[in-house]
């Protein structure tokens, strides 16, 4: 059994495996011995529920997850990466390494393969390039996931778990929130990694919503505003949606007095309420 979270033992193990690290994929291993238990523990798998984590590195949260999950399936996208995770995880019979890049991949089909019927949890440290596109993958995918539980850029975790309405706040804020509870759980020094990032993580859980937290008549067209007044924060939601919508000021001045909000209101001080209101006063462009 190897201890994964001593970098001596880390190094060598990778240099038998003429391992190099990876700028391009985001690599920073976990090694702070607290961590990886902590969120297995945050995850809420049980022997009776199945466990995705997406990049398994060395295998570190893998294992604890294996300990705590009827079935873990990690996804890793470095092929240089599965002799060592062969190696490493060797003592559990209840993991299955996939080598495949989790935006590429049909989440529902993969869900269906390998867990069947059990509920599953996601548990990762995620790459901080591929923060938002990963749980928006996650949260769309339609996988009645129990939680999703990652490690984040700590600036990131904030903004996903921000209140909507406030300036930490963002597009990527709204859309997580219609979909999900976020919440930050704790947060992770750079010197936890192998090697060591600039910035500081969080761990953050998004548990899916069974319903969104505000009804709209078009899903499709709440999402354009969002991207459309967040895309061009410091103008008015005026402007803002008039550039990114393509509508006449006219009419997006309307649907704001119909709301009741004030000409020079900014998308930072709207709720989600808010937000879906307004989307359902605008005019659908023809």
């Amino acid at each position: 059994m190897f201890d994964l979270t001593d970098p001596g033992t880390v190094q060598a193990l990778l240099r038998r495996h003429g391992f190099h690290f990876s700028k391009s994929l985001g690599q920073n291993f976990l090694i702070d011995p607290e961590v990886c238990p902590a969120m297995a523990a945050a995850c809420g798998a049980d022997a009776h529920c199945g466990a995705l984590e997406i990049g398994a590195g060395v295998g570190v949260l893998t294992a604890e997850l294996a300990r705590v999950a009827g079935k873990v399936v990690s996804l890793e996208l470095d092929r240089k990466l599965l002799p060592v995770l062969e190696e490493t995880l060797a003592d559990f019979d209840n993991i299955e390494i996939v080598n495949r890049d989790i935006l590429k991949t049909d989440l529902p089909a993969l869900i269906a393969e390998q867990f069947g019927d059990m509920p599953v949890c996601v548990c990762a440290n995620l790459p901080y390039y591929i923060t938002s596109p990963v749980v928006m993958t996650l949260l769309e995918s339609g996988v009645p996931f129990r939680s999703i539980t990652v490690m984040v850029q700590k600036e990131a975790g904030e903004r996903l778990c921000a209140a909507v309405g406030t300036r930490a706040a963002g597009a990527v804020t709204v859309a997580v929130q219609y979909y999900a509870n976020a919440e930050v759980l704790f947060e992770v020094g750079r010197d936890s990694f192998l090697p060591a990032p600039k910035v500081d993580s969080a761990v953050i859980r998004l548990t899916p919503r069974e319903a969104p937290p505000v009804q709209v008549a078009d899903e499709s067209a709440f999402f354009s505003l969002v991207h459309a007044v967040f895309g061009q924060r410091r103008k008015t939601a005026e402007n803002a949606l008039s550039a990114g919508l393509g509508l006449p000021k006219s009419a997006v001045a309307a649907a704001l007095a119909a709301c009741g909000f004030a000409p020079t209101v900014r998308a930072e001080t709207m709720t989600m309420a808010e937000l879906a209101k307004l989307s359902d006063a605008l005019p659908k462009k023809q």
